[in-house]
């Protein structure tokens, strides 16, 4: 019997997304657990694989699974190892994949989280044939996958594409993770905002805001977007500045890369124009006329995580 199956799975900051996927690009069963509940990873894997059983045994088992594909942080799609990971709780060099086949008895492909979702894009979405885009997640942390005439832009060493921990404000906010200085992470990631409104919020005692009716550990990106469309002029100063640094940022990416487009998506694009708005204001205000409005800045059309599980999933496809 044909393997008509393949597993997709997310590994983020914060969540770990997964689903059971046919041939057809359709995702049939989803879940998740948390990325940070284990100090171990081959604590996090068995959880992983508990959730995982059912969904396997609902097809039939492993005879009609033809593997896992994995996107992870810093994955290394020549050596299917999580390498210096800054976002996650394990440290130094993880043999992701190797652990992954032995538990689950399955083939398993790991790539870097971002590229994952660039293929699911490139399959699926909304970059469904274009040959030249840029993909730019904005979750706990920054991610990005870069395509250059219809193939997924890796390095010599499969680390290419790491935009996000491209240095934007010399000398500006330390990013915790990787010790970096004024990365663009620190800045407009779903973390980055959460500073930026403590930053102000210190900055400006005086001034009235409803993002003083939170305790600091309450402080979130969410409630940052909750008080902006309240009118809030703090928080909607956040969004201004967020997508001032993004905005300067792309121009540099356009200018090096030339895309058709820029997918935006990840928890952080539920702002919506709040984001959207100075993001384009300030790239194109950046770009030299030669690049000026020709490349489309757009929201991913797939559901929250479903592309980098789509585009997981398509490592063992293909």
């Amino acid at each position: 019997m044909k393997k008509v199956y393949a597993i997709g799975i997310d590994v983020g900051g914060t969540t770990t997304k997964f689903g059971l996927v046919n041939t057809d690009g359709e995702i049939l069963i989803q879940s998740r657990i948390s990325s940070g509940n284990h100090d171990f990873v081959e604590d996090f894997i068995d959880e992983l694989y508990s959730k995982m059983a059912p969904m396997i045994e609902q097809v039939g088992g492993e005879e009609n699974i033809i593997g896992i594909g994995m996107g992870a942080p810093n994955g290394n799609v020549y050596t299917g190892s999580i390498e210096y990971a800054p976002n996650l709780k394990w440290k130094g060099i993880i043999p992701m994949a190797d652990l992954m086949s032995k538990k689950f008895g399955l083939p398993t492909k790991l790539t870097n989280d971002a590229n994952a979702a660039a293929v699911g894009e490139l399959l699926f979405g909304c970059a469904k044939n274009m040959k030249h885009f840029i993909t730019i997640t904005l979750g706990t942390g920054v991610g990005s996958g870069i395509v250059i005439d219809g193939k997924i832009v890796v390095g010599h060493d499969g680390f290419a594409g790491e935009l996000g921990h491209t240095i934007v404000r010399p000398g500006g906010r330390m990013h915790k993770g990787t010790g970096m200085k004024g990365s663009l992470e620190s800045y407009v990631s779903a973390t980055g905002v959460r500073e930026t409104a403590i930053e102000l919020l210190t900055l400006h005692p005086d001034k009235e805001s409803l993002l003083r009716n939170y305790k600091i550990n309450e402080l979130t990106s969410e409630t940052v977007y909750e008080c902006a469309i309240q009118g809030d002029p703090i928080a909607n100063h956040i969004f201004e500045f967020t997508g001032q640094i993004l905005g300067e940022s792309l121009a540099n990416f356009i200018m090096f890369s030339s895309p058709e487009a820029i997918v935006l998506f990840g928890g952080l694009t539920k702002a919506g124009n709040l984001l959207l708005n100075p993001t384009r204001k300030h790239m194109e205000e950046n770009l030299l006329p030669i690049f000026k409005n020709k490349v489309k800045l757009i929201f991913s059309d797939l559901k929250e995580s479903d592309a980098a599980i789509l585009g997981a999933s398509a490592l063992v496809m293909e």
